[in-house]
């Protein structure tokens, strides 16, 4: 994204990538921009503006748990903020991308400590904070306490056994059906989609 006089435009080259990757016309886009522009006029959405964006689509009481997972992801750069260009590219890719690519991005959830792994520590973190929005439709209820979601999806995902889930082996695991792991990820999924629109 560009500036002119202080103030976020969309140059050329941002709107034809924009466009090519979501696959909306230039005008779409800079519709999409324009509607951006006009709720966050300095063209970066904060965590309170975000925040608010995310309520709207999740009930209340869960939305501190989730957001700082949510954000986390949306904030490539990690500038504390959310700009068109990282709202647009996350949005589209978790709407409209390949199975990898949605993945891989998602899989930026789970690494809370951004290391490329995932440990049970952070399984277990990240399934505490979302369980209250997890609908679970298991036959046996018996299985769905918080610590038995976190040690059988990561069971399911660290094939190696080495006490870490690398992003090859979660997006296996999801891809490969695994009850645990595509049910948490397929939840997350929504929590991002549904709190885009």
């Amino acid at each position: 994204m560009g500036s002119k006089n202080g103030k976020p435009v969309l140059r050329p080259e941002d709107k034809a990538a924009l466009a090519k990757s979501s696959g909306h016309t230039e005008d779409m886009v800079e519709q999409e921009f324009d509607k951006f522009m006009k709720e966050y006029p300095d063209g970066k959405l904060n965590k309170a503006s975000f925040n608010k964006m995310m309520s709207q689509a999740l009930p209340k009481k869960e939305i501190d748990k989730v957001e700082k997972h949510v954000f986390r992801v949306y904030d490539t750069n990690n500038d504390g903020f959310i700009d068109f260009i990282e709202f647009m590219v996350l949005f589209h890719i978790l709407s409209d991308g390949t199975p990898q690519d949605v993945l891989a991005k998602i899989f930026r959830v789970f690494d809370v400590n951004s290391d490329g792994t995932i440990t049970q520590k952070e399984m277990q973190r990240l399934v505490t904070d979302l369980f209250g929005l997890i609908q679970i439709q298991l036959k046996d209820q018996n299985q769905v306490s918080k610590e038995n979601i976190a040690e059988k999806a990561f069971a399911e995902m660290d094939v190696n056994k080495d006490g870490k889930v690398s992003s090859e082996e979660f997006v296996t695991a999801v891809l490969g059906q695994e009850q645990f792991s595509k049910m948490l990820t397929l939840e997350i999924m929504n929590i991002f989609i549904d709190g885009s629109k």
